[in-house]
């Protein structure tokens, strides 16, 4: 009755294999997607039993990061990533080039050529996206300055790569491989023209035609009244612009997906598409760490294991401390340098990619292809425990470090407020934490009611921006005591927390209590969960949804200021 299967034999034994080790997983204080690691060792080909159809495997991955970079999109504007290209641009593309040059250095010490050495170099330089958005997304701080950053550094390395995979093939001949027959030997200058064209023909039409398009559909889909409808529409977009990107313009499936949501996030409906794709995107993320485990051998451990732990290290020591150092270099905190070193402690979908185009053009030996495997299953495995150990490794070096103290007090302008600041702002006056989508327009109403408030705010390029406009701003996390004190909370009359990182939001309450136990605070939640979790934890106010929040929330301080009830209600 049943003549192939093989689509569901896969489903099925993915998802019932990750269950039930990212189930044992858990129990045992590990990460679920270790589990899920597990899972895809033990069905792949390298283990004895089943074995499960890795094509199809890789397919259904392959959607999983569509999906996983749509929703990245809904939450991560072009806007946002403008914000952080002071920092990701430079940052991401001299650590590529740091550990592409160790990678480089470690096939020179095998014996490899130099186009091997270049290929692994450039593999171990890119890292996983999937696994910086589940780590993100999990410590609620995807929307964090931090977050922002670390995305921002990724996107630039995944753009990056995709030009390298586009003439990689071009290049064979000169690097010592062979040229496909599908693919004509091309001039390097027109290979590299051609890719240029492709990538900004894709994204303008996106900025000129989606930009309106999408949001358009999606009002007209909603009006139907059907929420499966809208779920169609949804996945639909997201899946089919991110084959069309890659059919038509030769953008990898992720990018083409991330372009479509921050194209959607126009839509008021943004919301809503990022909450109905919430669970397929979970399933599919599942399937991506189960097919990354199907490919992994384990005989290599056994075999090299002085090799493994070279590359391992490449990827955690090397990237990281190219990453701290590049971090602290444009002056941001060791708190942000810490979270992008462990965002880049890691490889993995774009890393496999190149890697098997390397092993096809003759350039990256099978040994190449195997290590990249098996540092790529231990990485991933490492990197949720990296992202816990961010705060106890930056509180013991700043205890342990004279130089880091200094690097962490060190005199920038935007630190502190001029000495020429006006009094209203340093007493009785609002500090607002955060001065993004939301923060940016509870500050346009105060500053039209001329009601003084100081802005805390982590980008320091936005500082900079805002302080050129006439807003009192100082640079730095809220969450460190020293820059709410540098905002003056101890004479403040009201903290208004305007980030979605609860954590942190957290540590900014108790510090602002200890300074000024009588300030009233106002903070926000992403979720009816965290809502009611912070209300649990403080009689503070807190506003939930991102439109209503910032109506409600600039509403209450308009009343409290005495406003009068007219100019509050215009505010909604």
């Amino acid at each position: 009755m049943h003549h192939n299967i093989s689509l569901i034999t896969t489903l099925a034994a993915g998802f019932g294999f990750a269950l039930i080790f990212g189930f044992i997983a858990e129990k045992i204080k590990l990460p679920a997607l270790v589990g899920y690691l597990v899972a895809g060792i033990l069905i792949g080909p390298a283990t004895p039993g089943f074995v499960a159809d890795a094509n199809i495997a890789a397919q259904l991955s392959e959607i999983g990061v569509m999906l996983l970079m749509f929703g990245v999109g809904l939450h991560f504007s072009l806007k946002d990533l403008l914000e952080v290209k002071r920092i990701a641009l430079p940052g991401a593309i001299l650590q590529m080039a740091f550990a592409t040059g160790l990678g480089m250095f470690m096939a020179w010490c095998l014996g490899w050529s130099l186009g091997s050495g270049l290929v692994f170099g450039l593999s171990l330089s890119c890292a996983s996206t999937v696994v910086l958005l589940k780590a993100l997304e999990a410590r609620g701080i995807l929307d964090s300055m931090n977050g922002r950053i670390a995305v921002g550094w990724l996107v630039v390395e995944d753009l990056a790569t995709v030009l390298f995979l586009v003439l990689l093939p071009a290049l064979a001949g000169v690097l010592g491989g062979t040229i496909p027959t599908s693919s004509p030997e091309t001039p390097l200058w027109m290979a590299l023209g051609k890719t240029l064209l492709q990538v900004a023909a894709f994204i303008v039409l996106m900025l000129v035609v989606g930009r309106r398009a999408l949001p358009w559909l999606l009002w007209q889909v909603s009006r139907t009244g059907s929420r499966e409808l809208f779920t169609l529409a949804v996945i639909a977009c997201a899946i089919g612009i991110a084959y069309g990107a890659s059919a038509l313009f030769s953008v990898s499936f992720a990018l083409g997906a991330f372009f479509a949501g921050t194209v959607m996030r126009e839509s008021e409906f943004s919301h809503r598409a990022a909450e109905e794709s919430l669970p397929l995107r979970d399933a599919f993320s599942v399937l991506f760490f189960v097919s990354v485990g199907m490919l992994f051998d384990p005989v290599i451990v056994l075999e090299q294991p002085l090799h493994v732990l070279a590359v391992v290290a490449i990827i955690i020591l090397g990237k990281a401390l190219a990453a701290v150092a590049l971090v602290i270099a444009f002056r941001y905190p060791l708190n942000t340098a810490l979270t992008v070193a462990a965002s880049l402690a890691q490889i993995g979908e774009f890393s496999f990619i190149l890697a098997g185009l390397g092993v096809s053009l003759g350039l990256l030996p099978i040994e190449g292809m195997s290590l990249i495997l098996a540092s790529a299953l231990i990485t991933i495995a490492l990197n949720p425990v990296l992202f816990a150990l961010v705060e106890p490794i930056r509180r013991w070096t700043l205890a342990n470090s004279q130089a880091a103290r200094n690097l962490e007090q060190r005199q920038d302008p935007y630190a502190e407020l001029p000495q020429s600041t006006d009094g209203k702002y340093l007493q009785g006056q609002i500090v607002l934490v955060g001065y993004g989508r939301i923060g940016s327009r509870i500050g346009a109403t105060l500053k039209e009611q001329h009601i003084p408030f100081v802005v805390a705010e982590q980008n320091r390029e936005l500082v900079e921006k805002i302080r050129s406009e006439g807003v009192v701003a100082v640079s730095g996390n809220a969450a460190e005591a020293a820059v709410l004190v540098q905002a003056h909370i101890h004479t403040a009359a009201m903290l208004v927390i305007a980030i979605p990182d609860t954590l942190h939001a957290r540590q900014m309450i108790k510090t602002a209590r200890t300074l000024n136990p009588e300030i009233e605070i106002i903070l926000r939640a992403d979720s009816a969960d965290e809502m009611q979790l912070l209300k649990q934890e403080t009689s503070d106010l807190v506003f939930l949804g991102e439109e209503e929040l910032a109506k409600g929330m600039t509403s209450h301080v308009l009343e409290r200021f005495a406003v009068g009830t007219e100019q509050a209600v215009k505010a909604h």
